[in-house]
């Protein structure tokens, strides 16, 4: 049987795609190594990467052609990825923590697990992880009900222009988009350009909560750029984004009728 989790058991298993259905559609080509291995036809798993990294990940995709070197971002991260309530978590009220477990390593690492190549190695295709660009992260979790926000700074090898981002995010639709899929929104990418945007309790909902809303664009005097960037952490960054996952691969021929 097929399955798209949101667990993240098998997000480092070499045949296994951890998709962001925009950025990484190609690493479907892995699913028949993985039928191989499991000795199945029908069935495979494939696996979404962590809520933490859906704002700022799809964010710096489009800037790729640009050569990013350095990424250091901050998350600032709801209390539902935690599967709280402010009833069921009074703690958080009028509170900031500045520890979520697990989370840092996993933002620094899956993302390049989903800039990866794929390679044919004995076993078959396998998703081999990218070397760059280097990721520090911090994540913390904020008193609010849902939405992850990133601040990032980033730096390049070929710098760009504050046009050229601006255009890259702007132009930019995956193959869910260019497939127009149920759940695809359009844009995918939304900039805002008020000084006070992107805003959770505003803009957690665009396109449905499967948006990425980016804001704030100014040049940083440590490295070349920084912004703001915002995730609907239970719709993209959780069951909607597997939802979308689902539609690609049906749309690909891997789910049947």
């Amino acid at each position: 049987m097929p399955l798209i989790s949101n667990n993240s058991a098998h997000r480092w298993t070499p045949d296994v795609p951890m998709m962001v259905p925009e950025i990484n559609a190609h690493h479907s080509a892995v699913i028949e190594a993985q039928r191989k291995r499991l000795g199945t036809k029908r069935g495979f798993i494939a696996v979404k990467p962590n809520c933490s990294i859906q704002s700022y990940v799809p964010a710096i995709h489009p800037l790729l052609a640009f050569g990013p070197t350095k990424l250091a971002v901050c998350t600032y991260q709801a209390i539902s990825g935690a599967g709280k309530t402010f009833a069921s978590w009074p703690e958080m009220v009028d509170n900031v923590i500045p520890f979520i477990k697990g989370e840092e390593e996993k933002s620094e690492q899956e993302p390049l697990k989903i800039w990866g190549a794929i390679e044919d190695r004995p076993e078959g295709k396998q998703i081999v992880a990218a070397k760059s660009p280097q990721i520090t992260a911090q994540c913390i979790r904020v008193p609010v009900s849902d939405g992850h926000m990133a601040a990032v700074f980033v730096a390049f090898d070929k710098k760009p222009s504050r046009e050229q981002i601006l255009a890259a995010w702007s132009e930019f639709g995956g193959k869910p988009q260019q497939l127009g899929l149920p759940s695809a929104p359009k844009p995918f990418l939304k900039y805002f350009e008020e000084d006070d945007r992107p805003q959770t309790k505003l803009d957690r909902d665009l396109g449905a909560g499967q948006a990425i809303s980016i804001g704030r664009l100014r040049p940083d005097s440590v490295f070349d750029w920084r912004f703001v960037a915002l995730s609907h952490n239970t719709v993209r960054g959780a069951a909607g984004g597997a939802i979308l996952t689902a539609e690609l691969l049906k749309a690909e021929g891997f789910l049947g009728a």
